[in-house]
């Protein structure tokens, strides 16, 4: 008998470049499910958005990943009329939306994605002095997932520190885990000394742009939230002997996240990742 097909879709604006289909593709196969993933480009507004998520889950639709710029408007629009994981409500952003109960359920993989991938890595967390680049949405959404997998000391740096200040207010605020956990704020060309680990979850390496780091800052991890391009923060610390990571890793690792949210199917990511890298 013919399994029903299972449809999920990905939205944002743009969305052309997206490589999320061809990584569930990879999964479905492992999982023998027969998936439909396509690509959903939404006009950047909130109504528009709104009414594609109405649509896709009334027609029958499964789970929906969310992209930019669209993150923050998944996350009100459970808000108001739906429920939001713990990750979801402390990273204020919702990547993987599914229903519960008929109602439409928010959840935020990226940072969990993040934690997994350096866990395959072998890199040790536990205990680790780390640094975090940026305030934005990217970072906020790392923190909590960093501090479950039992860092040690965090520090924040953001070219207008007083925007890191702001985050930590808002997540101690969010959480109470955030909250027992001592987090440093500095302004990024400030940082300086050596750390375990050092990660960078702004965009600015897109641009071909360097941060203005220190040069006193040393570590022995460096991963960079990008991929897919030369990273010249990858480069700066690989020149230094760190161990590097872009993240295409964490890119996988959230969307397995994901996967198995929608589907109740855990993924083998050291099979996903090595199918996936004899694709490109």
């Amino acid at each position: 008998m013919k399994q029903t097909t299972i449809h999920f879709i990905v939205i944002g604006n743009p969305i052309a470049h997206s490589k999320s289909p061809e990584i569930h593709q990879v999964f479905a196969a492992q999982t023998e499910l027969d998936i439909s993933y396509q690509r959903q480009y939404c006009p950047d507004d909130a109504e528009s958005f709104t009414a594609v998520v109405e649509a896709f889950f009334h027609g029958g639709g499964v789970g929906a990943n969310v992209t930019v710029p669209f993150k923050q408007v998944a996350y009100d629009v459970c808000l108001t009329r739906g429920g939001l994981s713990e990750h979801a409500k402390v990273a204020g952003a919702v990547n993987t939306l599914l229903t519960k109960d008929g109602a439409l359920y928010g959840d935020n993989t990226d940072g969990q994605g993040l934690v997994n991938h350096m866990t395959r890595l072998g890199w040790p967390l536990a205990g680790m002095r780390v640094a975090l680049l940026g305030a934005g949405g990217a970072a906020r959404g790392v923190v909590l997932p960093l501090i479950q997998a039992s860092i040690g000391e965090l520090t924040i740096a953001n070219r207008t520190p007083s925007k890191a200040e702001t985050l930590v207010a808002e997540l101690s605020a969010a959480s109470p885990t955030i909250n027992k956990h001592d987090i440093n704020t500095c302004a990024t060309a400030e940082l300086t000394g050596e750390f375990d680990l050092i990660i960078n979850a702004t965009s600015i390496g897109l641009s071909g742009d360097t941060l203005p780091l220190a040069d006193n800052l040393n570590c022995h991890y460096a991963y960079d939230m990008m991929y897919g391009r030369e990273l010249p923060f990858l480069q700066h610390f690989a020149a230094r002997k760190a161990q590097i990571s872009e993240g295409y890793g964490m890119l996988i690792g959230q969307a397995a996240l994901s996967f198995e949210r929608w589907t109740g199917h855990p993924i083998d990511m050291a099979q996903a990742t090595a199918t996936l890298k004899k694709q490109h």
